[in-house]
C-alpha cells in the first residue's frame, strides 16, 4: 500500500520541491520537513500527559493502566522510530537527484499518518496495530536499502567525504 500511496501523491499532487542545487541546502529542505513529522509525537506526548494526569490510579508512581500505557509505549516508539525516519531522508535527500526530491515532503507525511494510524490501532486493539507499524517501518527499510546502495554501489568513491 506504501508504494501505491508514495506514488499517487507524487503523480497527483500539484507542487514540486524547490531547486536545491548544494547538500546543505537539501539537508535543510529535509529538516524542515522533518519538523511536521514530529506532530504526531508532541500529540502523543500530550495525550500521555493529560491520560497521566487524569488516571484514576491511586499511585502516582504504581502500575500504569492500559490508556496511560498506550500512549507511553506510542510515544516512545514513535520517538525511536522517528530518528531512525530523520536520519535516513536526511541521507536519502543528498543522493537523490533534483527532480525525485519530491519524495521528502511526501515520505514525511506518510510517516506522520502512518503513526497517527498506528496510535488509533493499538488503542482499539493490540491486534490491529501491525499495519499502522508496517506503514511506518517498511518506507523505513527501503529508505535504508536505498542509502546503502548509494553509497556502496553508486558512489563508494565518497563513502566518507
Amino acid at each position: 500500500l506504501c508504494p501505491c500511496l508514495i506514488y499517487g501523491a507524487y503523480v497527483f499532487l500539484p507542487f514540486d520541491a524547490p531547486l536545491l542545487p548544494t547538500i546543505s541546502a537539501r539537508l535543510v529542505y529535509t529538516l524542515r520537513c522533518a519538523a511536521f513529522a514530529t506532530f504526531p509525537v508532541v500529540l502523543g506526548m500530550i495525550i500521555s500527559g493529560i491520560s497521566r494526569l487524569c488516571s484514576s490510579a491511586l499511585e502516582p508512581f504504581g502500575e500504569l493502566q492500559r490508556e496511560v500505557e498506550i500512549h507511553r509505549t506510542y510515544v516512545s516508539q514513535s520517538i525511536q522510530l522517528f530518528i531512525l525516519y530523520f536520519f535516513n531522508m536526511a541521507v536519502l535527500a543528498t543522493y537523490l537527484p533534483q527532480e525525485l526530491l519530491k519524495l521528502i515532503p511526501l515520505l514525511t507525511g506518510l510517516f506522520a499518518i502512518s503513526r497517527l494510524i498506528f496510535w488509533l490501532s493499538y488503542a482499539i486493539s493490540r491486534s490491529f496495530r501491525a499495519f499502522g507499524f508496517s506503514m511506518t517501518f517498511l518506507p523505513l527499510l527501503a529508505m535504508l536499502l536505498w542509502n546503502l546502495y548509494g553509497m556502496f554501489v553508486l558512489e563508494p568513491e565518497n563513502l566518507l567525504s
